[in-house]
């Protein structure tokens, strides 16, 4: 037999429990404490994929600019060199997580076509100048043409997502690169008298 206190007891214990069940005041703080994480990597994801896209544009500008600049030359000495890069350096800004790498180098290519040599080259490295590469190189079939001079520049940069800078994660850096090869524009050849 059932005391008459038990009861209302048992009826309360469901009124509570049917009224919490059906309270919905909380719920959207659940539900934002769910979303919001899986929102806050998307957006992160997308501002670095968005930077390291104008990222690899500007890696490409740096390319066409410094060839531009040196093909604009009739002779250079290794300062002008060293200022062009500089200024192709500068194009990377505000980006300043690593520093590009930058080669000029001058070709001339044989009065037969088959052999490309280098006649001068320099090379800017995490801020340094030292002498690029010697001897003979290689150049696309299209641009070997019989005693032709070409101005190759070869611009690369090592790209460190900010997610890898902030959590030192797994993340692996991305190697951008870009190379453009043009022809003198007032000149001949461009000699570089001290490189």
């Amino acid at each position: 037999m059932m005391r008459a206190g038990a009861h209302l007891m048992a009826t309360g214990v469901w009124r509570k429990a049917s009224r919490f069940w059906s309270d919905r005041r909380g719920i959207a703080a659940v539900e934002f404490a769910l979303i919001m994480p899986i929102l806050l990597i998307m957006y992160f994801v997308t501002m670095e994929a968005s930077q390291a896209i104008e990222t690899s544009k500007k890696v490409s500008r740096i390319g066409s600019m410094v060839a531009d600049l040196v093909t604009q030359q009739t002779s250079v000495v290794q300062e002008d060199v060293k200022a062009i890069m500089k200024i192709g350096s500068v194009t990377l800004q505000p980006y300043n997580r690593s520093v590009p790498t930058i080669t000029i180098t001058a070709i001339q290519v044989s009065p037969d076509g088959a052999k490309a040599t280098v006649v001068w080259s320099r090379t800017s490295i995490n801020g340094g100048f030292s002498v690029g590469a010697t001897g003979e190189t290689t150049v696309p079939a299209t641009l070997k043409v019989a005693n032709t001079f070409l101005i190759r520049v070869e611009s690369t940069l090592v790209y460190k997502p900010v997610i890898e800078l902030a959590i030192n994660s797994a993340f692996n850096p991305i190697n951008m690169g870009e190379t453009y090869y043009l022809r003198p524009r007032r000149s001949v050849a461009i000699p570089c008298t001290d490189c």
